[in-house]
């Protein structure tokens, strides 16, 4: 946690504005039709751009260098994120905006499963409900998705694999944001993620250049207004807000996502699909309430 003092509101009322913001995700990433690797490396690239300059005036200014540990930290978040982009993107444009995003948020679950296999952490009862829960939910929807045209099953799949990669995001986020300010971490973050991208990119074989012009606004649009302005708020709110209390929050993000693609994109969901949403999201906010009781 930062040490500097913010009022308790002030971090709050930018953690939902961010959520919101992260709800358009999936929305410009369906909109803009291109490779998901492709739109994730101009994503976190045009980000980085965009940030070199305040990070550098920063760290100029500094008297001390940055803490190596925290430079790692920020690198490994960097090249875990890539991975999540890249797999939750990907299903995005396989089979729609709503479903891999609700898939991808599942992560909470392999943050707190992962507590309890390897670091020893008992949990209750309540736990294992919300697991259980999540895991009926999140199958279902699967399940479901598997049965439809158009690659839906692979596209949730892949948002359901690329949960563990964004869980294993906010653990390291968390624990980077203890020695880097919100400026060099996510500056350090964003140009690793985007080296990482351009590898994916280049193994894929996929073209960098030659999409249309409105393909080119929704990448500079997901680049500023998702990565830049709402993940920058994230990472600044990470200094200041538990996880407790950012987690759960940011489970917003697949129900706004779902509202504006059922209005701007069209994408219908069947009450079955809706029911098992919201099954998936009780149990994950269930895992968050539950709290690791004393060994």
């Amino acid at each position: 946690m930062d040490n500097t003092k913010a009022p308790r509101i002030f971090p709050v009322i930018i953690l939902i504005l961010a959520v919101f913001i992260l709800g358009l995700s999936a929305i410009f990433t369906r909109l803009a039709n291109a490779p998901g690797v492709v739109l994730s490396f101009y994503r976190m690239g045009i980000a980085a751009v965009l940030l070199t300059v305040p990070f550098f005036r920063k760290t100029l200014s500094r008297t001390e260098r940055l803490p190596r540990k925290g430079i790692i930290l920020a690198v490994l978040s960097g090249i875990v994120f890539s991975i999540d982009l890249w797999l939750w993107s990907t299903g995005v444009v396989i089979s729609g905006a709503t479903n891999p995003t609700l898939m991808a948020n599942s992560a909470p679950l392999w943050v707190g499963l992962g507590s309890v296999l390897f670091f020893g952490e008992k949990r209750e009862n309540i736990f294992w409900v919300g697991l259980g829960l999540a895991l009926i939910g999140t199958f279902l929807i699967l399940g479901q998705d598997s049965f439809l045209p158009s690659g839906m099953g692979l596209g949730s799949l892949l948002g359901f694999l690329a949960s563990f990669f964004y869980g294993g995001y906010f653990l390291l986020a968390q624990k980077g944001r203890e020695y880097l300010d919100p400026r060099s971490f996510f500056w350090i973050t964003v140009t690793s993620a985007t080296i990482c991208l351009l590898l994916g990119v280049i193994i894929s074989g996929e073209p960098l250049i030659g999409y249309s012009k409105f393909t080119y606004l929704n990448f500079l649009a997901i680049a500023v207004i998702v990565q830049v302005l709402g993940w920058y708020a994230i990472n600044y709110v990470q200094g200041y807000l538990p996880a407790a209390i950012v987690s759960p929050t940011l489970l917003g993000q697949p129900i706004i996502t779902a509202v504006i693609a059922h209005f701007f994109l069209e994408e219908r969901l069947s009450v079955l699909q809706i029911i098992s949403g919201i099954i998936a999201l009780a149990g994950i906010l269930l895992v968050h309430r539950s709290r690791p009781q004393p060994g």
